[in-house]
């Protein structure tokens, strides 16, 4: 049975992913953010080509949100969605996302041949500064709404690299993935989605756009997060929007509740990736850094750069 986004939230557990490719309708909480994911496959099949996922570190204090859009339906995209469970398993306590983003783009290298890639976008939040990462790998800008101005905006940045970057997944082998950040506030609001809402087919034959579907966002009530994603569908519905591809939306607000798991949780955390050394399975080795590493002892040096 699909769980509704009005049941009440399901707390994440250190070093857990939650998600995958099924029909969903539901919410997760952590310390310091809760988020609501709503994911319908074309013409309600059982699985379908957008894969979402959300993680949370061994100490509760890094939490990664993600949305990609793999080309294909069926078994081809749910063995990816295996593995992309496996990456974000391997890289949950890693506070930079670049390196998973290029393991994601390795392995849609490698099916290349089967013409599969991938659209992607990741955003990864650091607890105890509020901190938001955001790395796009050719996929639709989120949006973000600012509780302090009342407003939505598209949440990008022109990126300044070298070279190719922020392609598709499966693109080009060596491409780069370039990240932004963002610093959030308590009641801020941030929607990733699947480009079949941009996509969706109004009723002069337009298509919906970014445009529109920003002005739809203006007109939501943000007040109860909960049934947002729901308002904004009802909306669409008015416009005459159709969807005609697999929907995701995934949103996540800042609450201001305490920055970090409880003790018990990240010793729980911290004992299951001590056990996932002797299982085989993969291992979510840490970022070797001062804000990661002494963060976990010292709120002060979780802070630092």
């Amino acid at each position: 049975m699909t769980q509704t986004a009005t049941t009440p939230s399901t707390p994440l557990a250190c070093l857990q992913v939650w998600g995958g490719n099924e029909p969903v309708d539901t919410s997760v909480s952590l310390p310091g953010l809760d988020a609501w994911v709503y994911s319908v496959p074309f013409e309600n099949a059982e699985v379908g080509g957008d894969v979402h996922f959300v993680s949370s570190c061994g100490s509760g204090r890094v939490y990664r949100m993600m949305i990609a859009d793999v080309a294909g339906h069926g078994a081809a995209v749910s063995e990816v969605a295996r593995v992309l469970r496996d990456l974000m398993h391997r890289y949950m306590n890693h506070i930079d996302p670049t390196k998973f983003l290029m393991q994601m783009n390795r392995h849609f290298g490698q099916l290349a041949q089967s013409s599969q890639f991938a659209t992607a976008v990741v955003g990864t939040f650091y607890a105890p500064t509020r901190m938001l990462t955001i790395t796009n790998a050719g996929h639709p800008s989120p949006y973000l709404y600012r509780a302090r101005k009342r407003s939505w905006l598209k949440l990008e940045e022109e990126v300044r690299a070298e070279g190719v970057t922020n392609l598709p997944l499966g693109i080009l082998d060596e491409s780069g993935y370039e990240s932004f950040e963002v610093q959030l506030e308590v009641g801020d609001i941030v929607l990733c989605h699947s480009d079949s809402l941009t996509e969706s087919r109004c009723r002069d034959g337009s298509l919906l756009g970014d445009d529109r579907l920003l002005k739809l966002l203006e007109s939501v009530d943000v007040s109860e997060p909960s049934h947002l994603i729901h308002h904004l569908l009802a909306k669409m519905s008015v416009e005459g929007a159709v969807i005609q591809d697999d929907a995701t939306m995934l949103l996540f607000q800042v609450t201001g509740r305490r920055t970090q798991a409880k003790f018990f949780s990240r010793l729980t955390g911290q004992l299951k990736l001590v056990g996932s050394i002797f299982t085989g399975g993969p291992v979510a080795w840490p970022e070797i850094s001062v804000r990661n590493i002494g963060g976990f002892f010292s709120t002060r040096l979780a802070r630092r750069r």
